[in-house]
């Protein structure tokens, strides 16, 4: 079956890592332009983290949802698998040739790049292993 969150937009909930970090601040950013431009909503990692009930119950009857974290650090990714909640499109932003720096400057080509990332990763199926059973942070697909 394959996972085409891109079907139906605003059903696409869009969780992103929004770390200390260039490539974290990508990942909210791009996430928050997506949202601006009617590609799904971003929605509050941070509630989920809290394990707000709420907000991870909306995580698990969401249609469709893209996590995005930085780098293979992966705390979006942690914090999903710690709440129990299916992850059902990952993108981790290193893997798409930014490299990490611990600065908040953001270049335009690099938040647009992200941006087509994401919509690439929810136009295809894409098998996540959770953390426990890797013991790493990365994508399957």
């Amino acid at each position: 079956m394959s996972q085409d969150c891109c079907t139906s937009n605003e059903n696409v909930m869009i969780l992103a890592c929004s770390g200390g970090s260039n490539v974290g601040q990508l990942s909210n950013r791009a996430a928050v332009e997506l949202t601006q431009e009617g590609f799904g909503k971003m929605y509050c990692l941070a509630g989920i983290g809290g394990h707000l009930s709420g907000f991870v119950q909306s995580t698990k009857d969401v249609p469709q949802m893209v996590a995005i974290d930085g780098c293979s650090v992966g705390c979006a990714r942690a914090i999903l698998d710690h709440a129990e909640v299916p992850i059902k499109n990952y993108l981790v932003v290193t893997d798409v040739g930014i490299e990490k720096k611990h600065e908040l400057n953001l270049e335009e080509e690099d938040v647009q790049k992200v941006k087509e990332a994401i919509k690439e990763v929810c136009n295809k199926e894409q098998p996540v292993i959770p953390i426990a059973e890797t013991g790493r942070s990365i994508c399957c697909g």
